[in-house]
């Protein structure tokens, strides 16, 4: 869409609007916006209604239906968010914040139940689980969190459990300081012995080298060194295939909360049904965040408009930012909600929820 340039009346009437709709979820009619401004700005109805016309000649209101209110357009959101989003502004902010330096934007209250409900949380797996729960409870949308996969990342540590028969705890420490947790399904039994022998050898063997050239490098040495180490590397090779060191072949962990919040929010079945089978695949989130948010940009994302991921997602707003330890990715963190959502808080929240995972984790931020 080219470039929207508005007058500063247009500017001043369509923030009103947008924030009016957001407030109440109803068409705008030129009269509530007269009421809001009173006497000031020189806003008669007669003027609000001209600019209203122009606004919508432009594209940024439409009129749902026969009576004079008028809704934003998607168009009139990405406005709107571009107007909040200037440059360093959310970022500069937020960074002072998240060190204890400075203030955040968003409210002490709002703060403080952000950072209590990370209480316990020791992983990276945790702090994401955790934030898509997080994110769902305050945008009343849905909140979804998503793992960098193992490319780039380096071992530092690996050590398996075992849980109960056919299953293995594997805790996978990366150099940066990321600590994964994932539970294996083996196909036979391994005893205690095996999985220190195997833990032990991956430590001695692998320590320093980058994740996703360890699996190919076992399976390497199985060949070269098949009778030598059978049963050794077979258990290690196992263990590697059942995830410990999982690449990108089975998708990186995904955490997803807050479904029930778009339907909620969402008044239309057919068009609920459509964005519930736009949304219900994971792979598609997946998709959706590696589309929109780069992992190694710093900046939370803003897209209006969900509609070239899927048509019946074009209400929807996707809010969403990278997740860093130790200056490694950690993950891609996002609130997915329809278009009526409170931006600033929800923009801030995200940034601020982002940013924490290196002070949650114990890393020093970069």
């Amino acid at each position: 869409m080219p470039e929207v340039r508005l007058s500063p009346r247009e500017r001043l009437v369509l923030t009103a609007i947008i924030d009016l709709y957001i407030a109440t979820g109803e068409p705008v009619a030129s009269q509530a916006v007269a009421r809001l401004f009173g006497d000031r700005e020189g806003l008669s109805s007669a003027t609000l209604r001209n600019v209203m016309a122009a606004l919508g000649e432009a594209g940024l209101l439409e009129q749902p239906h026969t009576s004079a209110g008028r809704v934003p357009t998607a168009a009139a959101f990405r406005y709107y968010v571009e107007q909040i989003m200037q440059p360093g502004r959310i970022g500069a902010a937020l960074a002072g914040a998240v060190r204890g330096s400075g203030e955040s934007p968003l409210s002490e209250a709002r703060r403080g139940q952000i950072e209590e409900s990370y209480t316990g949380v020791v992983s990276s797996n945790d702090y994401l689980e955790r934030t898509s729960h997080v994110l769902a409870l305050i945008s009343s949308g849905l909140g979804v969190a998503l793992a960098s996969s193992t490319a780039g990342q380096v071992l530092e540590h690996i050590h398996f459990s075992r849980l109960s028969t056919g299953r293995v705890l594997a805790v996978l420490v990366t150099q940066a300081g990321a600590v994964q947790d994932r539970v294996l399904a083996l196909d036979h039994q391994m005893t205690p012995v095996e999985l220190e022998t195997a833990g032990t050898y991956l430590n001695e063997n692998f320590r320093g080298w980058p994740i996703e050239r360890i699996r190919a490098e076992v399976a390497r040495r199985m060949e070269m060194e098949r009778e030598a180490y059978r049963q050794l590397l077979t258990s290690v090779d196992e263990l590697c295939r059942k995830g410990a060191l999982a690449g990108d072949e089975g998708g990186p962990a995904i955490f997803v909360e807050g479904i029930a919040n778009l339907i909620g929010a969402e008044q239309d079945r057919e068009q609920l049904r459509q964005m519930m089978l736009a949304l219900e695949a994971k792979q598609r989130l997946v998709e959706l965040l590696n589309a929109y948010v780069d992992g190694r940009e710093q900046e939370v994302r803003v897209v209006v408009g969900l509609d070239a991921a899927s048509p019946a997602m074009q209400d929807l707003v996707l809010i969403g930012a990278p997740a860093r330890l130790g200056g490694a990715s950690l993950g891609t963190v996002a609130v997915i909600a329809p278009t009526r959502i409170q931006y600033q808080e929800m923009i801030q929240a995200v940034s601020y929820i982002a940013r924490l995972s290196e002070r949650i984790l114990d890393v020093p931020a970069a």
